[in-house]
């Protein structure tokens, strides 16, 4: 499984003309380098705010996967959980729309979420 996703960007000629005269003159290896760049940069110099907002909504940061032997403890825990990620959400495919309901109260993805399409489905009214 790869750490990254792809996005399409519409930039201006102007802007994109200025990121291909970078790359020409070896500030940056291509453009795709140049706005990964920028995107970093950028997330760095909003970091504070990012952390605060992950630590008052509770957020985990990164990669959250659960398996259906986690959903079957928290079912039997009689535990509905609240799933807030920025990164990626992975509900395996050994897990059904039904045990998802039954163990999933609310979803919160910023980036990927991951799970057999039934099972997505299933969640689609929970998914904020």
């Amino acid at each position: 499984m790869t750490d990254t996703e792809k996005i399409t960007v519409n930039l201006g000629i102007v802007d994109l003309g200025r990121i291909d005269l970078l790359v020409q003159e070896g500030f940056y290896s291509s453009r795709a380098d140049f706005i990964r760049t920028a995107i970093r940069n950028q997330l760095e110099r909003q970091k504070t705010a990012v952390d605060s907002i992950t630590t008052r909504k509770a957020m985990v940061i990164g990669t959250l996967s659960y398996s259906r032997r986690d959903l079957e403890e928290k079912r039997d825990q009689n535990e509905m959980i609240n799933v807030k990620v920025i990164g990626m959400l992975i509900l395996t495919d050994d897990i059904t729309p039904d045990l998802a309901l039954e163990t999933i109260k609310s979803l919160t993805v910023r980036g990927v979420f991951k799970a057999p399409d039934d099972v997505k489905q299933a969640l689609e009214d929970r998914l904020h």
